[in-house]
């Protein structure tokens, strides 16, 4: 008994320990990110499910490097930027993303909306998109930093919904291994353009800012103030790489079970989450339809506050605007008002005829440009010492912070290439 007790304690300390995290790795699997992979699936079956392994430890080395920095200079990644690098770099970062954000938030609430409107349709889509737009506001205004962190962490219970489905229908497990563990590469415009969608949608340059910011609010909220340690280091390292960890599970389950049931079905097209939710249903049944379903309105309460936060951030340091979650409305009007505006900006694509579909290509192509020079700008801070200190990157960090910065500027080049070919 008391072995149980101990065994039970222990896995409490753990789960304890993550935050930042996990709620960036499970942000990640946006509304726009399931749409991507039952893409990846529905197109080409099992054949990407490799994608998962190769992207977990480069997620997990630069979000590891993004949440250190936040940690040792408890500053948001653009402060430091704004302190030790041209301005022109800022403001181009800025440039590129906040069009880049608000369109991923558009896309995250147009499928919320259909998704919604496929379990209750006699309310429109847009009814629910200004619904759920209006209850994102609220909730972001309303609840602390602490309150609005923690209703965070409990959402990413949602993706467990995913791991769950691919058990409700048949699948081949060992030709599932097969794929996962022999990497399949078609060498066509379809396959490569696919590659570069789930990269981009994998490994997002929001995440670097947000990452950042909220492993400095961490310290700053702490009760105590204690200095950096390696058991303080060991807990951030742990709670990202079970976060980006938990972000692939939930992809390679998304690409399983769309390529299990969709693709085996005969069903190629898939740009929206609404359509593969649908295409599920007269496949496995209501119950996986509804999960499915569920899902995304899930992912979608739990990674719009975590895009739009970290606009409103990047929008706040840079021009030294009072900042935070934990603030009230009348302390930090700007802030919240950046967050307002790119929900009100994002809720309105639909409006101004722009698709799912499209925002996606827009926001991967924004993405693409940017994340390969935040890439090298996160790997220039990591090995600072004048910045870092004793805290600098490893060998392993920067082999992988490489190989990631080298990987993302192929894809952009090949993302180019098949926008204008």
């Amino acid at each position: 008994m008391r072995s149980k007790q101990t065994y039970l304690q222990k896995i409490t300390k753990k789960l304890r320990v993550l935050g930042p995290g996990l709620v960036t790795g499970a942000s990640d699997d946006d509304p726009s990110g399931i749409a991507t992979y039952s893409q990846a699936g529905a197109v080409f079956g099992l054949a990407t499910l490799w994608t998962a392994l190769l992207t977990f430890p480069l997620m997990a080395a630069i979000q590891e490097m993004c949440a250190r920095i936040g940690m040792v200079t408890n500053e948001g990644l653009t402060t430091t930027l704004k302190k030790r690098y041209p301005k022109a770099i800022l403001y181009i970062m800025i440039l590129f993303s906040f069009p880049a954000i608000t369109l991923n938030i558009g896309a995250d609430i147009q499928g919320m909306g259909a998704v919604a409107h496929l379990i209750f349709p006699q309310v429109p889509v847009f009814a629910f998109s200004v619904v759920f737009t209006a209850l994102l506001i609220f909730s972001i205004i309303r609840f602390s930093y602490q309150r609005l962190a923690a209703i965070l962490k409990w959402l990413c219970m949602v993706l467990l919904l995913y791991i769950i489905v691919p058990f409700m229908v048949e699948v081949d497990w060992i030709d599932v291994f097969r794929h996962t563990l022999m990497p399949t590469i078609q060498f066509n415009k379809e396959f490569f353009g696919i590659l570069v969608a789930i990269l981009g949608t994998t490994i997002s340059p929001y995440l670097f800012f947000w990452q950042a910011t909220m492993e400095a609010e961490d310290m700053a909220h702490r009760k105590k103030k204690i200095m950096i340690n390696k058991r303080l280091l060991d807990n951030m390292k742990n709670d990202v790489d079970f976060g980006m960890l938990f972000s692939n599970v939930v992809m390679f389950f998304i690409i399983l079970t769309t390529g299990t049931v969709l693709y085996s079905a005969g069903i190629r097209q898939i740009d929206t989450v609404d359509q593969a939710a649908k295409a599920l249903e007269p496949l496995t049944g209501k119950l996986t339809y509804l999960l499915f379903s569920f899902g995304v309105i899930g992912t979608g309460f739990l990674a719009i506050p975590v895009l739009a936060a970290s606009l409103s951030y990047i929008i706040a340091e840079t021009f030294t605007l009072p900042k935070g979650l934990d603030k009230t409305f009348s302390e930090a009007k700007g802030f919240y008002t950046t967050i307002i505006v790119s929900l009100i900006v994002g809720l309105s694509l639909d409006l101004l005829g722009i698709s799912p579909i499209q925002a996606l290509i827009y926001t991967a192509l924004l993405y693409g440009l940017t994340a390969p020079v935040l890439i090298a700008i996160v790997l220039h801070i990591s090995n600072n010492k004048a910045v870092m200190g004793k805290f600098t990157n490893g060998v392993y960090a920067n082999i992988a912070g490489v190989f990631t910065l080298l990987l993302m500027s192929a894809a952009i080049i090949a993302l180019i290439y098949f926008q204008f070919n």
